[in-house]
């Protein structure tokens, strides 16, 4: 029995999913991200590379600008598909590669 219990316990935190946490101490959405801190898919970005654009933002990336992207890249996203970032900074995820953009967090003042 004990053995049992040892067993499902082990399983259960093999599920535990959690969220990998921005610089600022707030975790991201659990569907936008894969890794941890220093393996993960999202990380801030700089502000220079943000527009804001008729109905939501445009992201030109160089590399440098995320941990994943090895090439330059120009992404669109909507305003309604843009997360609220809970810090002043803008954030991205990508995920499987550094082609899809999977979410794109945005701060107070922009959202």
């Amino acid at each position: 029995m004990r053995l049992a219990l040892i067993i499902v316990s082990i399983i259960l935190y093999a599920f535990t999913v959690e969220a990998h946490d921005a610089h600022s101490g707030w975790s991201y959405d659990l569907y936008c991200c894969n890794g941890d801190g220093h393996t993960g898919d999202c990380q801030e970005i700089p502000s220079s590379s943000v527009s804001i654009v008729p109905g939501g933002y445009q992201l030109t990336l160089a590399p440098g600008d995320h941990r994943l992207i090895t090439r330059n890249h120009i992404f669109k996203f909507p305003q309604s598909t843009t997360r609220r970032s809970q810090d002043s900074e803008y954030h991205l995820c990508l995920f499987p590669d550094e082609n899809t953009p999977r979410c794109f967090y945005a701060p107070d003042m922009s959202f």
